[in-house]
């Protein structure tokens, strides 16, 4: 009710402007009766049927084109639908065939359903449709279908992705001959591809997430009809039903071809001989299908190659020597396949390379020292499942920002380097299943990010070293089948049974937790005198300082039990806001003492307090006015609270400015107390905080939701549209309930026309970029990824051009299970375990996860305009969190 209220407000300022188009019409540009018709039809749609074309209308929309003759742009012809990330919904009436001036309609990301009317095909000026990211369904209209030639013939950018459209490939798409984009990804089309579209200039052609193909020879016959589209550039075909072998016609695309994506399909055969004829191809992904024969040595010709996937295919022989050739490759994935031999040393020239997965096939030989050792790779290299003999190379070393490291399920000898402890940013290390020995080495201590190490079924012996159990984020240990000896330490991993195992051929282990059931070990004896002082001048050694402690104290308390008594205070908000005075702060805060302190900013240090007699926990924010900004983002704050008002918002109860005891200005904001604190907490516990903090996979997608429903509430449903500016977990506190509440709006700006400002204070989150709804949403992106991985976009491994963002972008979707947050999968298999729930429910997990991290790649583009809207991100995170409770 309160959005249909809303957007009609919103309408009746259409029918102002509607109306005072019927007087200037002129000025706006039309030469004709047909133009001008046509604008007084628009008038006159609104009036009659305003929820009709579309459900709703927002006044802050971006075709300048509509106001042109209220906003100076007089000599310009009306052209231009544009509502894009509007929350809209409902659907499209067959009225729109009356706007017959548009050239440019955009609808997508938003929530319109039913299907096309027919009458779109009457707007015969179309140039521009695109719908992308809606719940349009049904089959295309006769109009688009069959006769799209005839009825769009000036059409050049086709839309469709990202919804539930049905039917078959439209016939008439070849008679679209001005066409150059053509996107109808991720709908429920079926049916073959016309072998035609070689009539087209097509530039780029996006058909995955489909049913296309049967699984027939001839799936992929109207390849070699593109090869008449000399400029075509994007080739999607991926999670299709393709069949057939690859055909050789492939390799006489366009040469300005730069991403061919044919993966998840049925598709066999071999990768033609003559695939390096595609010189500009930056992205090859071919993985996900039945490819067989080997990798041709023409891949070296690749040069501009940035990503090469082929996994999980039957790809045998070796690898190349020329993909040496190849120095900008940032990507290659070939695991799960039948590669042979050993892997080149050339491979070492490619040193842009940030993952390298090799995993799972028959390769054998050594490690090269040139491959183990490029510098470059950060995300991840995988080498598991093959026959590497010999040790691994001291090399290793030279993976400083590394995060994962798997060379288990080989033929390793040989100790573990010492220079392993150098990769200071590995979170995940798996050397199991080889046939290592000798110790732990001490410099493994330098892990401090590891979370899983299993280092299982080798030789390995010695004692078990303490330091594993104070390395902070240690989730997972594995330390089962080796020969150790000694006793087991009982600090950090060791004290949770469920997160490490020594089990199998350790049979000289003693001592440790209880439910190890290992004997006890022996009784050390202990040497007289051997204290390194006498038991006499322990006293001291001890009173001093205990005496200047408590001396210190004094002078404190002295000092403000002197203070001055007397204070001014007044409400910078509204009269509905209670008075309070600096002396009921004071008093509240326990004058502001330490153990009351819960948070510190730049501008503000956060203490819990208590009004009323200890009746109203508060949470009292001073604001360090010696700081240069700090009263700016003081009013600042006021001016947001007084006018927000919203769930999962922090809800401010008054505010003080006045003078201290002393004379000084004072300012204080007084916030509804969060007593879980902040979202940060829990995600990064330090040691003392560990116990019992966890947010299983429900929790953070309830915070998520919650954080996103904050954002659509402030860009969105407030009379001005307020962007946030500084969103990060440190922000987002939690009621006794685990419900999430944005707050801290010191750096928060309206937005206006003429916002102009930037906002450089938190780059890891909002690169830096203009204020802009936009700058919001990639914060959240960002933060939504921390969420579920655990780890901080500000983290040292993420330098340079390599951050969160692509992290996880280059690990979607093959290897989601390795980057998210370990505690999220252990709580989640636990429970699948206590139900005996099967594999059906891991790959619910599996694909909920991928999900939502795929949501924060998407709001954390590069690009503004890729971004996802809050509105739409709360839809979809209520899908996923549907989806993973069915």
């Amino acid at each position: 009710m309160f959005r249909r209220v809303l957007n009609f407000s919103l309408i009746l300022s259409w029918l102002l402007f509607a109306m005072n188009c019927r007087g200037s019409v002129a000025a706006a540009g039309f030469t004709n009766e047909t133009d001008r018709q046509a604008l007084l039809a628009f008038k006159d749609l609104i009036q009659e049927d305003p929820f009709a074309v579309l459900s709703s209308w927002n006044d802050s929309l971006h075709f300048c084109e509509w106001k042109g003759v209220t906003c100076g742009r007089r000599h310009q012809r009306v052209t231009a639908l544009r509502l894009v990330s509007q929350n809209l919904v409902g659907s499209v009436s067959a009225q729109i065939g009356r706007l017959n001036f548009l050239s440019e309609i955009q609808l997508e990301n938003n929530s319109f359903h039913g299907t096309i009317p027919p009458e779109i095909g009457q707007l015969f000026r179309l140039q521009t449709l695109w719908l992308y990211n809606n719940y349009f369904q049904g089959k295309l209209p006769l109009t688009l279908s069959k006769d799209l030639g005839l009825t769009l013939p000036n059409l050049k950018y086709l839309y469709l992705g990202g919804n539930k459209f049905s039917g078959s490939f439209p016939p008439s798409m070849a008679n679209a001959s001005r066409l150059l984009f053509l996107d109808m990804s991720w709908n429920d089309f079926a049916g073959p591809i016309p072998t035609n579209l070689g009539n087209l200039d097509l530039e780029y052609l996006k058909l995955d997430g489909n049913r296309f193909g049967s699984n027939k020879l001839d799936d992929l016959s109207f390849i070699g009809s593109l090869t008449n589209c000399t400029n075509l550039r994007k080739l999607i075909l991926s999670k299709n039903q393709f069949g057939g072998v690859l055909p050789g016609s492939i390799t006489n695309l366009s040469s300005k071809l730069e991403t061919l994506w044919l993966g998840a399909n049925k598709i066999s055969g071999s990768i033609p001989q003559e695939i390096g004829n595609l010189n500009n191809l930056y992205l090859l992904k071919i993985g996900h299908n039945m490819i067989s024969g080997s990798i041709p040595e023409s891949i070296g010709k690749l040069s501009k190659l940035q990503e090469l996937r082929i996994v999980r295919n039957n790809i045998s022989g070796k690898i190349p020597s020329s993909i040496g050739n190849i120095t900008g490759l940032s990507y290659l994935a070939a695991a799960e396949n039948m590669l042979e031999g050993s892997i080149p040393a050339e491979l070492g020239n490619c040193t842009n390379l940030q993952a390298l997965d090799l995993g799972i096939n028959r390769l054998t030989g050594v490690i090269p020292e040139q491959v183990i050792g490029i510098s470059s790779l950060s995300v991840a290299l995988y080498l598991e499942l093959n026959e590497f003999t010999g040790p691994l190379p001291s090399q290793v070393g030279n993976l400083k920002n590394l995060g994962k490291l798997s060379i288990s399920g080989n033929k390793l000898t040989g100790e573990i380097p010492s220079a392993l402890g150098n990769c200071l940013v590995l979170e995940y290390l798996y050397l199991h299943g080889n046939f290592l020995d000798g110790a732990i080495p001490s410099s493994l201590d330098q892990l401090k990010g590891i979370q899983q190490l299993d280092l299982s079924q080798n030789n390995l012996s010695g004692p078990i070293p303490e330091f594993l159990g104070k390395l902070p984020f240690m989730r997972l240990l594995n330390l089962s089948h080796n020969m150790f000896e000694g006793e087991v330490p009982k600090v950090g991993v060791f004290n949770n049974i469920s997160a490490f195992s020594v089990v199998g051929k350790n049979m000289k282990l003693c001592g440790g937790i209880g439910p190890l059931h290992l004997p006890a070990c022996p009784i050390k004896s202990s040497k007289k005198n051997k204290r390194p002082f006498p038991d006499k001048m322990i006293p001291l050694l001890i009173i001093p300082p205990i005496v200047l402690l408590l001396g210190s104290l004094f002078l404190i308390f002295y000092g403000l039990k002197k203070s001055q008594q007397r204070t001014s205070s007044a409400s910078l908000l509204e009269n509905q806001y209670q008075k309070i005075t600096y002396a009921e702060l004071l008093h509240a805060t326990n004058e502001f003492s330490p153990s009351n302190l819960i948070g510190e900013g730049r501008y503000g240090s956060v203490y819990k307090g208590s009004l009323n007699s200890g009746e109203h926990i508060v949470a009292v924010k001073i604001l360090k006015l010696q700081e240069r900004g700090a009263n700016k983002s003081f009013v600042a704050e006021c001016d947001m609270v007084r006018i927000l008002r919203h769930r999962n918002l922090i809800k401010i109860i008054t505010v003080c400015s006045s003078l201290d005891f002393n004379g000084k200005d004072f300012k204080a904001l007084v916030f509804e107390f969060m007593p879980n604190g902040s979202l940060d907490s829990w995600l990064h516990p330090t040691q003392a905080e560990e116990q019992g903090l966890n947010l299983n996979l429900v929790k953070r997608l309830g915070i998520a939701i919650d954080v996103a429903s904050a954002l659509d509430y402030i860009h969105h449903h407030c009379e001005t549209i307020i962007c946030h500016c500084d969103l990060k977990p440190s922000n987002v506190l939690l009621d006794g309930g685990l419900c999430a509440h944005v707050g801290d709006f010191g750096l928060a700006r309206f937005l206006s026309a003429n916002t102009n400002l930037s906002n450089n204070a938190h780059s890891k989150y909002g690169m830096g970029e203009e204020v802009s709804t936009e700058a919001d949403m990639y914060s959240y992106g960002i933060m939504l990824l921390e969420m579920f991985t655990g780890k901080r976009p500000t983290e040292s491994m993420f330098i340079d051009n390599f951050s969160l963002h692509n992290y996880v972008m280059f690990a979607l979707p093959d290897h989601v299970m390795e980057i998210v947050d370990s505690t999220i999968i252990l709580e989640e298999l636990e429970g699948l375990n206590k139900n005996r729930r099967g594999e059906g429910e891991f790959a619910k997990l599996k694909s909920c996860l991928e999900s939502i991290l795929q949501l924060g790649v998407i709001c954390s583009a590069k690009l503004p305009h890729e971004r996802m809207d809050s509105g739409n991100v709360v839809k979809e995170l209520h899908r996923i969190t549907k989806a993973y409770n069915e």
